[in-house]
Parts: structure tokens; sequence; C-alpha cells
């Protein structure tokens, strides 16, 4: 199972490329744009940022995108005329990535994609990197948990799942949803069957609603796979909604957010994976502030993902 791991290997290299970005202080201007306020994990990051600019003594601009790649770009580009020394972005669309590289290569201004992948990540120009979590990782790490659990429960012929993906224009809702595919195809566990796949956009209430969905056309299944916590808990309210006994389905999600842990404690979330919002954030706003410096930073920083279980969930609690 080597493939499902992170390597000590991939540690010392994450490790190496964060040694590269400095941490001294630097007044510089950064100008940040975030996909939306009102998703919790996007809220965690911006936070991340917010701390990290403080502590480093940098002034920031945070400007709310609505999830609008339109107003996403019109705030770059407004950085950009205002002379920021640097900028952040959480991508409303993988695909627009290349217009705002464009614009701030053009300007000469360094631009650090935080969280959400850019289209051609590894083809970046100069003084543009990614920091954020290796995608990977996150539905590998949580398909294999939940079929192993599923085994544990006897279910190990005939299985029956829903996966509750999340927007379709984020690269990391695609490479989740294709590693839980590519693990329950497994001879480990290609007992588990996926009914069918939707998307809740990241959303708590369009889950909900896609689970009601679900369940008014057919049986409870035996397992739920989301791409995150918030659209895990929308899931497993309207399991419990339709009286179903949340013993009898495991449910997954991504990104250990507060609200995921004290569903986990309840006993309804069975498992999720810790990304680390305050690294991935702090580590946007040093490689900002690296990069203004003219310092070298790794073209990708990766932070790893950790997987969440009952049995270990204590430690994550105030982690995020």
């Amino acid at each position: 199972m080597k493939k499902y791991l992170i390597s000590t290997a991939l540690a010392a290299l994450m490790t190496t490329a964060f040694a590269t970005v400095s941490t001294s202080a630097f007044a510089a201007r950064l100008g940040v744009s975030i996909v939306d306020f009102d998703n919790n994990f996007q809220t965690l990051l911006m936070h991340g940022m917010q701390d990290r600019a403080k502590e480093k003594g940098a002034d920031i601009q945070v400007e709310d995108a609505h999830n609008d790649v339109a107003k996403q770009l019109d705030q770059v580009k407004n950085f950009i005329a205002s002379g920021v020394d640097a900028i952040i972005v959480t991508l409303v669309d993988t695909n627009a990535s290349k217009t705002i590289s464009e614009e701030a290569a053009k300007a000469g201004i360094p631009l650090v994609f935080v969280n959400l992948e850019p289209a051609d990540m590894k083809n970046l120009p100069e003084k543009q990197v990614y920091v954020g979590s290796n995608e990977t990782e996150s539905g590998t790490l949580e398909a294999f948990e939940v079929c192993k659990l599923l085994r544990a429960k006897g279910k190990s012929a005939g299985a029956s799942a829903y996966i509750v993906m999340g927007s379709l224009v984020h690269q990391a809702a695609l490479q989740r949803t294709k590693d839980v595919e590519q693990i329950f195809s497994t001879d480990m566990c290609n007992f588990i069957k996926v009914t069918d796949k939707q998307s809740s956009e990241w959303s708590r209430d369009n889950a909900q609603n896609l689970m009601t969905n679900w369940l008014t056309a057919g049986a409870a299944p035996d397992a739920v796979i989301a791409n995150n916590d918030e659209s895990a808990i929308g899931a497993i309210l309207a399991l419990k909604a339709n009286g179903v006994d949340m013993k009898n389905v495991v449910v997954g999600g991504i990104d250990a957010t507060q609200d995921g842990l004290q569903s986990m404690k309840a006993g309804e979330l069975a498992v999720t994976v810790f990304q680390n919002a305050k690294g991935q954030g702090g580590g946007g706003v040093d490689a900002a502030l690296a990069l203004a410096k003219g310092e070298k930073v790794a073209r990708v920083v990766y932070v790893p993902f950790e997987l969440v279980t009952p049995a270990n969930m204590t430690g994550y609690l105030n982690k995020n």
C-alpha cells in the first residue's frame, strides 16, 4: 500500500520546500482574493493568512470573490493597479488560473495560489507558486478507511455508496472523487458499488437536499463519501431526518473542521482527513513575502494531509 501513504521521503521534501520560504519580517502589502467567505474552510484559510501577516508585520487586504470568476479577476486587477507587493488567490475556478497568472506575470507581481490548484501548476511563470496539499492523498486516505470500516462491519459484498462531490470547477473535487473511485476498484475494496455521484458545491445545505433526494428514490446506502466535511454533515442531517440509524452508514469527509470533529464525537462522521488551513494560509503568506523580496521559493509547496478517526480525533480539536 505504499502508494497510499505519505512517505518519509515526501515529508522530508515538504520540510525542505518550506525551509526555502523566508519567515523574516517584511513590511509588504499583500492582496488576497478568497473564493467565498461563507465557505467554512476558506474562512479558516483567510484567518491563517491574516494571523501570519500580522505576525510578520505585513499589510493584508482580503477580498471576497463570492464564487464569481469575473469578480475574482477584477479583484486581482485592482490589486495590481494599487501596486501591492504580492497577490494571494484561492481560485473560484481552476480553469481561470491561466488568465489570473498572465495578469500577474505581465505586471511583474508575485502570485501565490493557495489550497486550490491552478490548471497548469507545474508550468507556472517565474515568481508564481502553489501552496496547498497533494489532493491525491485526501480522497485516497478517506476511501481506504471507509473500505476498512465497511469490511469490519461485515459488508464485504455488495455494499452501496454515494459520492457527494464538491464544485466541479475545482481540481480538488475532481481529484478526490477520482481517487475514491480508484480505491473502490482495487481487489480489497471492489465490493463497494457507487450508486450515484453528484455535486453539492461544497455546501452543507446542498448536500442535505441531495441526500434527501437519493433517499426518496431508494434505500439508504452503506456508505457516503463526501469531498468535504460540510457536505458530509449535510448528508448526515438528511439521513437522520429520514430515520436512518447512523450506526448502519459509514460517512466520510475531508478537512477535519471543528464542526466535522464534533459530528465525529457524536458518533456520526466516521472518518475525515485533516487539511491544515492554518498551515496553508500561513505558508501562502510566507511564500508571498519571500517572492516579494526576490527570494527563491519551491514552485510547489505541499502541506501533508492526515487521516482522522475517532481514535485520534482529540489531537485535532483545536488545530483549525
